[in-house]
């Protein structure tokens, strides 16, 4: 499996809790949002992931969305995070707290072999 396959499956398994994060911080829109995903390393993500992922956020309650006018055009659909989406994202955290050590754990285990 080449690297580029294994960082889009990465993308698409943790997508939305990384979302909720960005917008626990702060609310946002989508652009803007795939934009911080990117400076924060996970390269171009395309609209065609960003979009159905927030779609799926909002559609379980984790977010809702608000329209607003734009000085740069049509109205931006902002995203923030509901009293739900934060509760749901605290446990998530602590999943992925458990699971990335179990993952640490047995790499540095491979690498002492």
């Amino acid at each position: 499996m080449m690297v580029p396959e294994i960082k889009r499956l990465w993308l698409h398994g943790l997508l939305e809790m990384c979302l909720l994060g960005m917008l626990d911080e702060k609310r946002d829109y989508g652009l803007a949002l795939a934009n911080r995903l990117e400076q924060a390393g996970f390269g171009s993500v395309p609209g065609g992931t960003l979009y159905p992922a927030l779609l799926r956020l909002e559609t379980g309650g984790l977010v809702r969305s608000v329209r607003e006018p734009s000085t740069a055009g049509p109205p931006r659909k902002y995203f923030e995070v509901t009293e739900e989406g934060s509760a749901v994202l605290a446990q998530q955290r602590d999943e992925w707290r458990e699971f990335s050590r179990s993952i640490d754990t047995i790499l540095r285990s491979e690498a002492h072999s």
